[in-house]
């Protein structure tokens, strides 16, 4: 396993959310099957990575399951105003809440960066602020990145088991791994970057990569393509 810890890696209902507002879906018509088949393939890249607090995306999968169940079961009778309860409504209502949530989480942030661009008088032209902002390093989420990471291990071909001692490949590894490729060329996709690797070097691969995001040492964005993102050496 390879253990991750990011303090802006969201929870279930942000991956409900984002494959909601990716394929344009109802919020209030969730096509509850295609969602739960999707979640329980990503679920297998979140444990692969062993994202902590999986138990929280493991519970939604649990949650999803009992719902796509009682939906394939026969409609309750309408209530006294006529109509039948839907399995979803309480899932609805979670992301809804939640979805508003964000929504002032979002703008406290902005706020927060706004008032971080002024300074007090006596403060401007002191030496802290005589280097530039820095850019913003990653442009997206982090389900665009593990969307990318989910099509390159689907594609990754399973080395024969034929040694008693498998390889490792540590994020620090990888780290510097990356660090070389991008000297070479500093703007790459991910998928150039872990072409032909096994499983563990892409994983420990990705890792790395959303461990010198966060350290402000590459920036990554995501491309045309949903399923690829890229790298660059700042």
């Amino acid at each position: 396993m390879y253990r991750i810890q990011l303090k802006d890696f969201e929870g279930p209902l942000d991956l409900l959310l984002f494959f909601i507002r990716r394929d344009e879906l109802d919020i209030f018509d969730i096509p509850i099957a295609t969602i739960t088949e999707e979640y329980l393939s990503w679920l297998q890249v979140l444990e692969d990575i062993d994202l902590d607090g999986v138990a929280d995306f493991i519970y939604m999968a649990a949650l999803l399951i009992a719902i796509k169940a009682r939906m394939l079961l026969p409609q309750p009778e309408p209530d006294e105003e006529g109509e039948a309860e839907d399995p979803r409504q309480e899932l609805v209502e979670r992301l809804l809440e939640y979805a508003r949530y964000k929504e002032v989480a979002d703008k406290l942030d902005a706020l927060g960066e706004d008032r971080s661009m002024l300074f007090t008088r006596g403060k401007a032209s002191a030496p802290q602020f005589e280097a530039a902002l820095p850019e913003k390093l990653v442009n997206t989420t982090i389900y665009d990145l593990v969307g990318a990471l989910r099509r390159v291990l689907t594609e990754v071909r399973e080395e024969p088991r034929l040694e008693v001692r498998g390889t490792d490949f540590s994020v620090e590894e990888q780290r510097a791994f990356v660090l070389a490729s991008l000297e070479r060329e500093e703007d790459q996709a991910f998928t150039q970057l872990v072409a032909g690797g096994s499983k563990p070097f892409v994983i420990a691969t990705f890792l790395a990569i959303l461990e010198m995001a966060q350290q402000g040492v590459v920036a990554v964005a995501v491309t045309d393509r949903a399923d690829d993102f890229r790298v660059k050496r700042l």
